[in-house]
């Protein structure tokens, strides 16, 4: 046998070696299953949310089926349940409105227990106008960022100067202006002024 077919035949056999462990090394590699994403919906809304005009909520008392109910909350911010007429339920977190709701219970009910849900949040929301792919109100179901924010509204149009894009936002009765540099963040020079976004937040792109 010469010196050609001899190389020939090693490299197939290096090539079927490192198959056959190749095939080894999956086979005892681990599986990591994928993390499920967890979605924002209606039912998932809590902890922080704030609850405000508008928003639909359900109210579960354990069995007390008389007690349970969906209400809306209407533009004073009250809520109407059975036997407790009205209750505040606007400015508050759905843990804090359970907590309101089993205190009055409890001259009624036995250790009475209430179950809040967020079933339609329309109250929560921020708006995007100016030089941006789609202008309008948005709904603010989760922590935003304003980069995301941008992505969500469809990006900038061609004529959008994104170095001054402000942000009017109203903290304790008072309108305060914030200027957001675009290409800053991006750059990786100030991610500081990817802010999250608040309720009645409006963005505008000049």
């Amino acid at each position: 046998m010469n010196n050609k077919s001899l190389f020939l035949v090693f490299s197939i056999l290096l090539v079927a070696v490192f198959t056959v462990a190749g095939q080894v090394c999956a086979q005892e590699a681990p599986s990591h299953p994928s993390t499920p994403t967890k979605h924002d919906t209606p039912a998932t809304l809590g902890g922080s949310y704030k609850i405000g005009n508008g928003d639909v909520l359900a109210i579960h008392v354990w069995k007390e089926p008389d007690l349970s109910n969906e209400t809306f909350v209407r533009m004073d911010g009250m809520i109407s349940l059975p036997l407790l007429n009205d209750v505040q339920a606007s400015g508050l977190t759905t843990m804090q409105l359970k907590e309101t709701i089993e205190k009055k219970l409890e001259v009624l009910v036995d250790s009475p227990t209430v179950t809040v849900i967020v079933k339609t949040p329309t109250s929560q929301k921020y708006y995007v106008l100016g030089e941006i792919g789609r202008t309008g109100e948005y709904d603010l179901l989760k922590d935003l960022t304003v980069l995301q924010a941008f992505a969500r509204a469809g990006g900038f149009t061609e004529w959008a100067t994104k170095t001054k894009i402000i942000l009017l936002r109203v903290e304790n009765g008072k309108e305060k202006i914030i200027t957001i540099n675009y290409k800053d963040i991006i750059k990786g020079k100030d991610f500081g002024q990817n802010i999250l976004l608040k309720a009645n937040d409006t963005i505008i792109v000049p």
